[in-house]
Parts: C-alpha cells; structure tokens; sequence
C-alpha cells in the first residue's frame, strides 16, 4: 500500500514538473527554435532582420487564406502553415511594428469582399464555382498597400524575400530614383517619330522604358555629366558610347559612394545599327565599352567578340534574290535554360532574348562575387564581331562550332571596390566643375552592389516585344521577358542592400529522392522488358496469322494439318505466356517501392517507438539501481 502511495506521488509530481516545464517553455522559450531543415527555411536571414529592426512605423500585415483550400489539396495546407509561422516570426522580430491579421474568407461574406477590394486574385477550386483565397495585404499609416495576390507553390523558394520586400516597400513608400544614361533613344526619337508622320511604332518610346516608369521615377542624365544627382538610387548606364574621363569619373564616384548600378555594354548594337544615321550610311562601329572601370572592379569584357548559340537561335530569311531560305542566325537566341532561377529578379522569367551579344568573366585574382543572371548554352561559340556587322547567316551557320560554352551574359557583381580614378581627371577645353562636385573616394565603404549585361539590344523593342497599331493607339504585346528582366533587377537593386543579399531558400515540399529514383530505375528496366516481350508477342502473332491463312503463300487450305494444328496451339501457348510476363513485369514494377514503403512504415510505426521504450526502460532500471545503492 505504502508503494503504491509513493507510486501515484510520483506520477503525480513528475505530471507536475511535464505541466511546469510546458508553461516555462511557453512563457519563455516562445522564440526559440532549432532549425534542422535543410536550407533552413525556418530560419530568418540577416538581411530581414536588419529591415525589420530598423522598422519606425508600423505596418500591418493581413493574411486571407481559405481553410477549404487546404482540406482540398494538402499541400497549400502545409504551405499556409509555413507563411503564418514566417509571419509571426516577422512580428516577434520587429518588436511590436508588424501587426498580424488572419482571415478566412468563406463565400459571400464581408471577408471576401474585404479581400476583392485589395485586390487578392480569388481562385476556382471545383466546378460548382467554389473560390478561394491565399493572399496578403499590407498597409502602413498612411495607406499604402502592397499585395501578394496569391501565394503561387513554384515561387515558395522566394517567401522570405517576397514578404521582405513587401515591407520594405511600405516602410519606404516613396517611388525609386531610377538615373539613366544611354546613347539609345530610350525615350523616343521625335526625328524618327516625324518622319514615320505618326504611323507605326517608329520613333516611339522603348516598351523597356515605359514599362520601368511604372514603379520608378526615372531621369535622364546626360553623357557629358560629372557629377551624378545624389537622389538617384539606381544608375542604368546602357550603350553609353564614348564617355569622357570626367564622365567615367562620376559613374566610378557614384559607385564609391553606394550608389547601384547596372551597366549593359554590347559589342556591337542592333539597335544603333538600324537607326537611321544623318549620312544615310550604316555605321561601321556600334560598340559600347566601359574598361576603365571594368578593369579596376575586376570584371572582363571583350568587345571584338560576340557570342553565337545554336540552341535558341533565331531562324531569319537568308540568301539571294532568286533562293531565300530559312537559316539558323547564331548571333541571335533566345536564353532559356540558362536563367538563374535562383536569383528572386530572374526566377520566374522564362525566355530573355540577346543579339550579337558579348560575354563577361571576373578577372583572375578578382576578389568580387560574380553570380552568372544569364549564359549561353554549351553549344555556343564566340564569333568575331565584324562577322555580325554585314552578317551571312548561312555561313555563319556553316563555320560554325561551338566550343567552351556556356558564357556568361550577364551577371551580378558584389564586393568591395576600389576607384579607377586616383582623383578627379583634368578637364579638357572650357569645362568647369560643378558647385556640387563631391569629394574624391577611393573606395566604396562596404560591398558594392552592380549588375553587368553584355548586351544593350535586350532594350530594343523588336528583340522581346509585337508593337502593333490599334486604332492610333500603340500596343506592345510581350514574346519574351526582357522589360521584366530589366525591371526587376532595377527593382532589387533599388532596395535595401540587406534586400539584395537575400536569395532563394527551400521550400516546405520535400521530394522523396530515394523513392524517385527507385521508381526511375524500375521503370526504365520494366520498359526494357516489356519491349523485348512486345516484340516476341507480336511475332508469334504474326505467326499465328501466317499458319491461319494457309501458309506463307496466303492461299487458304481446306484441312489443317496436325503439324499446322500443333503449331497453332504452340502459338497460342506462347502467346498466353508472353501476355503473363508482361502482366508479370506490370506488377513487379514498384515491387521495390511498396517494399521500401512497408519498411518506413515499420520504422516509424514499430521500431522508434520500441527503441524509445526501451530507452525508457533502461533509464528506469539504472535509475532504479542507483537508488539500491545509495539505500545500502
């Protein structure tokens, strides 16, 4: 009696302790959490901790997501989980500045209406008609709204960054700075535009540059600045040609001084080669080059030589008057599966298109990161730029062969850099410096954020986009993704730089590796049999018709012999056999799977909880071997 006393004591107190060290934990262990997974997907960069620590006005967070969309497909139950928990991470982080709010919007409520109103992107889920919803909305104190209409699987990679980036808009809602320097008419060539007297698209602005001025304020800086206005947050330096050193000088200083920049070089511009020159005669050189700066910052570009691709390449209309024919042109081609889909600007892009583009490296003992954003595929070779000028497609085609691929097209730059200016260069004629001319830097404070393209004709709008005439009004209709291209990384580079160091992570949907693999091997080894067995099947069949018909001279006999008989029934037999082995084959092809399914099974099921007892026991018999000896 007195055991069993002590016996329910201890149950009761070790009840108690459990219940305690629960409330503890609760209390003060609500933000601790251990991160196993791989990629750490749990686990909030440094970069969106600095954003939401430096956070000074609130900003209110409103997930929308339908329960019936997870009951109906698991997966975006597991997803919606992963976004509420990032999101109360983001709440505890910032100490109080991100409010949360959850909702469910159910069909034909307020909640709903709510939603549409913000403009959340309601989603068919049968075909009764039935909506829902996995968005969010958030607003700051003066009412601005950013939205994710819908939480799409394919972009989970890129939560953090996209909830991150959300905040850092509202917290910083005045429209970008974009500065801009070309020698292209990005804005439009009002000669051009007279002379086509309004129709067509000639002479009207690049589809590129009105689709950038739909987030950004962009202004035009001139090519002969020496000074780069201190709002502009982004300089865009594409096709600039033959910059002066004062110029050269106030893009390097710019940079010194923590200013992004996206510079597009080109060895040779379609885009310039087509605009009508004042002599009439087509220019003998396009190429844009920026080396001075280049060569201090460690990145190398060679504009004689300009990258073909036979995968992707355009197909164009080559030959003579009296023979045209369609032919492969390498110099043109479509990028696809060389996009970094690991980079939040180009990961949903499908399709960017280059012409006589160059290639980029970094340069040996270059202490930069160069992160490749788009290469050619490795059936590219590099071509020497005048071979582009008065181009033969169809000699080119002939000579061509592709060595050393991929290349580099375009790619990102981060890293500490230093000036290729040792001070400010002599100016030159009656030029005088500025009132504003900063201080000489001789290097930037931290790491540098550039992004380098050896290509400026992904501007150009007969590289990405159909400009048709519709009643006077002028409609771009996209074949390929080189505005958002150039848009979103303008858009990265414009954020924080804690923004900008933020990367893909993994998602919640872990692939059974194993499993696939095993079902891939199984599959290609029963589809091996089975077509062995189907082309023995379908000669004994042959046969079968053969001995049917009489023989091999198809005239039909009256009587069949007993050989023929035998034959037949032989056949037969064979053929029922083979029909059994492919139905064996069927079945032994997850044969391996099931067998590796029915082992987790056990291991999870059986063998864990056996050890864990066993552990337990063990614990409670030492346990109980001490307490003997310490009684003795």
């Amino acid at each position: 009696m007195r055991r069993l006393i002590f016996s329910l004591i201890g149950i009761i107190a070790a009840a108690a302790i459990a219940i305690g060290i629960n409330m503890f934990a609760d209390a003060r262990l609500a933000n601790v959490q251990l991160d196993l997974t791989q990629g750490h997907i749990y686990t909030l960069a440094p970069g969106t901790r600095q954003i939401l620590g430096a956070l000074k006005e609130p900003v209110t967070l409103r997930l929308f997501y339908s329960k019936q969309l997870g009951s109906s497909v698991p997966a975006y139950g597991t997803y919606a989980d992963h976004v509420r928990e990032m999101l109360e991470d983001y709440a505890s982080v910032s100490n109080g500045k991100v409010k949360l709010e959850f909702y469910d919007p159910e069909p034909f409520s307020d909640t709903e209406d709510r939603a549409m109103a913000y403009g959340l992107q309601p989603v068919p889920l049968d075909q009764n008609g039935s909506q829902v919803y996995f968005g969010l909305a958030g607003t700051n104190l003066e009412d601005d709204e950013k939205t994710i209409p819908f939480f799409q699987a394919e972009r989970e990679r890129f939560l953090e960054y996209d909830l991150t980036k959300l905040v850092y808009d509202l917290s910083n809602p005045a429209r970008p700075v974009v500065g801009v320097m070309s020698s292209l008419p990005l804005d439009g060539d009002p000669q051009a535009m007279m002379m086509s007297r309004g129709r067509g698209a000639a002479g009207q602005p690049y589809a590129s540059t009105v689709l950038l001025r739909q987030t950004n304020t962009v202004k035009t800086v001139p090519l002969d600045a020496q000074v780069i206005d201190p709002d502009i947050q982004v300089l865009l330096v594409a096709e600039a040609r033959d910059l002066s050193p004062a110029t050269l000088y106030a893009i390097d200083q710019f940079v010194m001084r923590g200013g992004k920049l996206m510079a597009m070089v080109d060895p040779w511009s379609e885009a310039l080669a087509s605009t009508p020159s004042q002599t009439g005669m087509p220019p003998t050189d396009t190429h844009s080059d920026l080396k001075t700066l280049f060569d201090a910052w460690g990145i190398q570009f060679d504009p004689t030589k300009v990258v073909g691709d036979l995968t992707g390449a355009w197909r164009v209309r080559a030959g003579g008057d009296d023979e045209v024919q369609a032919v492969s042109y390498v110099a043109w081609f479509n990028i696809r599966d060389g996009i970094n889909h690991d980079d939040p600007a180009t990961a949903d892009l499908q399709q960017v298109t280059v012409a006589s583009a160059g290639s980029l490296s970094k340069a040996p003992n270059a202490t930069i990161d160069f992160t490749p954003l788009l290469s050619s595929s490795d059936r590219s070779e590099l071509l020497p730029v005048d071979d582009v000028k008065m181009p033969d497609p169809a000699k080119l085609l002939a000579g061509f062969k592709p060595e050393g691929g991929p290349r580099v097209i375009a790619a990102r730059v981060h890293g500490v850099l230093k000036s290729a200016f040792s001070g400010p260069p002599p100016l030159t004629g009656d030029q005088k410096r500025p009132d504003n001319f900063p201080e000489y830097k001789a290097q930037t404070d931290g790491p540098a954020n550039l992004i380098v393209a050896a290509d400026s004709d992904i501007l150009a709008d007969r590289f990405w986009v159909h400009v048709a005439d519709f009643f006077g009004q002028q409609t771009a209709t996209p074949f390929a993704d080189n505005g958002p291209f150039v848009a979103n990384l303008i858009g990265t580079l414009s954020g924080s730089d804690a923004l900008i160091g933020l990367r893909s992570r993994g998602d919640t949907n872990r692939p059974f590796t194993l499993v696939a693999a095993m079902q891939s091997d199984a599959e290609a080894q029963y589809r091996q049999t089975q077509q062995a067995l189907q082309t023995h099947l379908d000669d004994v069949e042959k046969q079968l018709r053969t001995l049917r018909s009489g023989g091999e001279n198809g005239k039909a006999e009256a009587v069949i012999t007993p050989e023929q008989r035998e034959a037949i029934d032989t056949a037969r037999q064979d053929i029922l056999q083979t029909r059994g082995k492919l139905r064996a084959v069927q079945l032994e092809l997850n044969r391996d799977i099931s067998r590796l399914e029915t082992e987790m099974r056990v291991f999870t099921i059986v063998v864990v909880p056996l050890l864990l007892t066993v552990v337990a026991v063990t614990m409670g018999i030492l346990q109980r071997r001490r307490r003997a000896r310490a009684r003795r």
